[in-house]
């Protein structure tokens, strides 16, 4: 195993950690080995400070941001640190932990009849049981299994309660931003946001965190990544703004609101079909057909 962890450290450029005697965590430049290695993309480093002030660090951002990503090489660097090997990061020194909790991930358990919420629950207790101050926790967007007021309830007196009661070295990610105004009542608590920002209606992850609260969560525009019907994005927009604003019947005629835009959609389509068909390639120079395939794709752009 030591020559395995040698090779690794000198393939991969890991650093030599320093073990604390406090309970400060001070990464510099650290990274995710294995998603640095299978990535197609070039990995972004991120700073993980926790001085003798900070227990809990409270993460924002959108999904696919690198919330997960940035608690997990965390951990991975505690353990690599305390079984003698070099850690991902240019710059690392640690306290020894003496138990790690984690709960990332949406997972239910069908064998036991446990839903995704029960197992967040139960692995939430099992930590909360055991942690000590020397402990470190992981804890992704806990509540999400319910419905917003229950989740959000939760996880804020899971936050307190490991922040008055437990004291333990704690990353705690979430997307009720509402939280993030805990930083304010809570002396030991900080929050963190990974950044991202909007480049029309598509979102630009720069998975860089910083310090601070995200300003939005950009779920709209993950959806938009996932190519859902454009109608179904407009109507969402709809309806967060009819939210924003306060309005009560935000949900008022939705489904007549989705079936109106449609056939206005299907409409538009039938149209570019129209002129396909109406169109002889055979007939065409090449400047014209190439005049042709911009404006119908320029059709399409406007539509969407």
């Amino acid at each position: 195993m030591n020559l395995s962890l040698s090779h690794a450290s000198e393939l991969y450029n890991l650093t030599r950690p320093s073990l604390r005697d406090d309970r400060e965590i001070n990464i510099r430049g650290g990274f995710h080995p294995v998603v640095q290695v299978f990535s197609d993309d070039p990995f972004i480093p991120n700073d993980i400070v926790m001085d003798d002030e900070t227990d809990i660090l409270l993460i924002t951002g959108p999904n696919m941001s690198g919330k997960s990503t940035y608690m997990r090489q965390l951990a991975i660097t505690a353990i690599m640190a305390q079984i003698g090997s070099f850690v991902p990061a240019k710059e690392a020194s640690i306290p020894i932990i003496d138990q790690l909790f984690t709960r990332i991930g949406a997972s239910d358990d069908l064998i036991s009849g446990k839903s995704t919420f029960m197992v967040e629950m139960l692995d939430a207790n099992h930590a909360i049981k055991h942690a000590t101050e020397n402990s470190l926790i992981l804890f992704d967007e806990i509540g999400r299994g319910t419905s917003t007021y229950d989740g959000m309830a939760i996880a804020q007196a899971i936050i307190e309660y490991i922040h008055e009661k437990i004291g333990a070295k704690t990353l705690f990610s979430t997307h009720y931003h509402e939280l993030t105004s805990l930083e304010e009542s809570l002396s030991r608590l900080k929050n963190v946001h990974v950044a991202a920002e909007e480049e029309g209606d598509a979102i630009k992850f720069h998975h860089l965190a910083k310090a601070g609260r995200a300003d939005k969560s950009y779920g709209i525009n993950v959806a938009s990544l996932a190519h859902l019907p454009a109608s179904l994005i407009r109507r969402s927009k709809k309806i967060l703004s009819s939210l924003e604003k306060g309005e009560k019947d935000a949900s008022q005629h939705t489904l007549f609101s989705i079936q109106e835009e449609e056939p206005q959609e299907k409409e538009d389509h039938q149209a570019i079909i129209d002129a396909l068909e109406r169109s002889n390639p055979d007939e065409m120079t090449p400047i014209e057909a190439l005049t042709k395939l911009y404006e119908l794709k320029n059709a399409l752009k406007n539509e969407d």
